[in-house]
């Protein structure tokens, strides 16, 4: 034996390629029978008896469910057994091979079993209806929508949808979701609804111009209960209420729940509860819905709801309802390059997002950023991906507060906010994110003291900055835009050059809550700020009130101070 051994081993040194060779394949050979022994004993599961289409026969699509778990993704087959694809994917030789990757077509009996119980679970939750037609001009589904590039799925829009009270949820481009009470299209060939969701790629969500839809059998008894509807006041009956409030039904048994419904069914944003009469619209310049009245004037009892309000034939009861104004939702790029570039300028946490959100609705164009946020970009800011200087953008974002930069803009919005409320959401944005919240160990910790003293003395040298080098600055206070966003939004966006449509800014104004507000659900249960913080603050307030003042503009709210 220990002559062989010696053989071997002079022969592997005059030839070592040789040698290599059987190690490579002796390494080879036993990493298949591992793979082999791994799934020893498991049936085997192919696409056809093991996709939701089995049984249905060979020319029939499955229509697809609700999914209820992220753990468990089950992928919609085609008629030909292939997955569908975005026109931007091309198919490759490495398909087969995926097919077998967890979350496509498992091979294990339990998931299997899974996959039936949850299917038999998400059906009474929600039913694939089919693929439809889809016009940016007149939407299939006409109430609230949102976009996320990034991580969208069948289920988040399923369930967005569902929590508002919507009957059905649409799904397009891969990463747009639409709700509505109504579909108001007709069907589209399953082929051309192709596009992967963006956040799960074994599921489908529309194609371009095209809406996968779902009708949500849990909606139906929610889509009654408005208790989002919001409470817009009592309002003197308009002289041209016919033209102001163009359908009408007389309900002799008058609700708020039944006035609200019915308009929401007739897919208006207003509901005006007139005695017996409901009222359905949109706000116009005939109907501001500014000028509130005492709401004692609205106090007549229902007929149907002795515990409820429901206005008179001269003063109106007013609900805003779930449907969704879309006569300020289209969005584009300046048709040709901006011959100025106007910032829009803010300390961190001023509330730039929510502005640009305004923005965007009230002129039609997109807003662009001195910076790239990945997030805002999934979440329909477009212009964020441009480079600042690129011109297809009606104005840019940017914090910054230096004089080359500040320079480099020919004009300015300069958005400013109480100190104390901009540090507090610049924190949570930093610990929490856009629109999450910093945890109770940052707050006690180190990192907030740190953080004011920093950030501070920040919050008056980028105003000061802008003010001294500032080439045409428009000065908007956070609170005043809140309080008349109507006034407020007229002035900024005359400053870009655009003539505003009254009727888009009241559009606009029930549209108001973007994309990234804070709930405001979650809110300390003690003051952040030492007297030692309020004592520095001031000082900067103080500073910042006298500068505005020196340039004839009108000092900080009296609400900057703490009482």
């Amino acid at each position: 034996m220990a002559k062989l051994l010696v053989k071997l081993q002079r022969y592997f040194r005059r030839k070592p390629v040789r040698f290599f060779t059987l190690l490579a394949l002796y390494l080879a050979a036993g990493s298949l029978v591992f793979l082999h022994s791994g799934f020893a004993g498991e049936p085997t599961v192919t696409g056809s008896q093991h996709g939701p289409g089995a049984g249905e026969g060979p020319g029939l699509p499955y229509l697809g469910v609700m999914q209820l778990s992220r753990g468990f993704k089950v992928a919609a087959t085609m008629p030909e057994g292939g997955r569908r694809h975005g026109p931007w994917f091309k198919s490759t030789s490495k398909e087969p091979a995926e097919r077998g990757k967890a979350g496509d077509y498992g091979s294990t009996q339990s998931r299997v079993l899974r996959g039936r119980s949850g299917r038999e679970k998400e059906e009474d939750r929600a039913r694939y209806v089919g693929c439809y037609m889809d016009n940016t001009r007149r939407r299939t589904l006409r109430g609230v929508s949102f976009f996320d590039y990034k991580k969208m799925t069948v289920f988040r829009c399923q369930d967005n949808c569902a929590e508002r009270g919507y009957l059905y949820a649409g799904l397009e481009f891969g990463a747009e979701c639409y709700c509505g009470h109504k579909v108001q299209a007709s069907n589209a060939s399953e082929s051309e609804c192709n596009m992967e969701c963006k956040g799960e790629r074994s599921n489908t969500c529309g194609g371009v111009n095209r809406l996968s839809i779902y009708r949500l059998e849990l909606a139906q008894e929610s889509a009654r209960r408005y208790g989002s509807a919001i409470f817009r006041g009592c309002f003197r009956r308009p002289d041209n209420v016919s033209i102001a409030l163009p359908v009408s039904q007389l309900m002799l048994n008058m609700s708020v729940d039944k006035c609200v419904d019915f308009c929401t069914e007739k897919e208006y944003p207003l509901s005006a509860l007139a005695g017996t009469t409901c009222r359905c619209g949109f706000p116009t310049t005939l109907f501001t819905l500014h000028e509130r009245e005492d709401e004692q004037l609205c106090a007549q009892k229902c007929a149907g709801e002795e515990f409820e309000s429901c206005g008179t034939a001269e003063y109106l009861l007013v609900y805003q309802t779930q449907v969704q104004d879309n006569r300020c939702m289209d969005r584009r790029f300046l048709p040709t390059r901006a011959k100025q570039l106007v910032a829009l300028a803010s300390f961190p946490g001023a509330g730039n997002t929510w502005a640009r959100h305004l923005i965007e609705l009230a002129t039609g164009f997109y807003t662009g950023s001195y910076y790239f946020d990945g997030s805002l970009y999934n979440k329909g800011f477009k212009g964020e991906r441009d480079h600042w200087r690129s011109g297809r953008t009606i104005c840019i974002k940017t914090h910054e507060s230096g004089q080359k930069e500040i320079e480099s803009f020919d004009s300015a919005i300069l958005l400013i906010r109480n100190p104390y409320k901009a540090l507090m959401a610049e924190f949570n944005r930093k610990y929490g994110g856009h629109i999450g919240f910093a945890a109770h160990a940052h707050w006690k910790g180190k990192e907030w003291p740190e953080f004011v003293a920093n950030y501070a003395p920040w919050w008056a040298t980028h105003t000061l900055d802008w003010l001294r080098y500032g080439k045409k600055v428009l000065v908007v206070h956070f609170e005043d835009l809140k309080r008349d966003l109507f006034v407020q939004l007229q002035r900024m966006v005359g400053l870009l050059g655009i003539t505003a449509c009254e009727d888009r800014l009241l559009c606009v104004e029930g549209q108001k809550d973007g994309n990234f507000k804070r709930s405001g659900l979650r809110k300390l249960e003690y003051d952040p700020y030492t007297p030692e913080m309020r004592k520095m603050i001031s000082g900067y307030i103080k500073m910042v009130d006298t500068a505005l003042k020196l340039r004839n503009l009108s000092g900080v709210p009296d609400d900057y101070y703490p009482r």
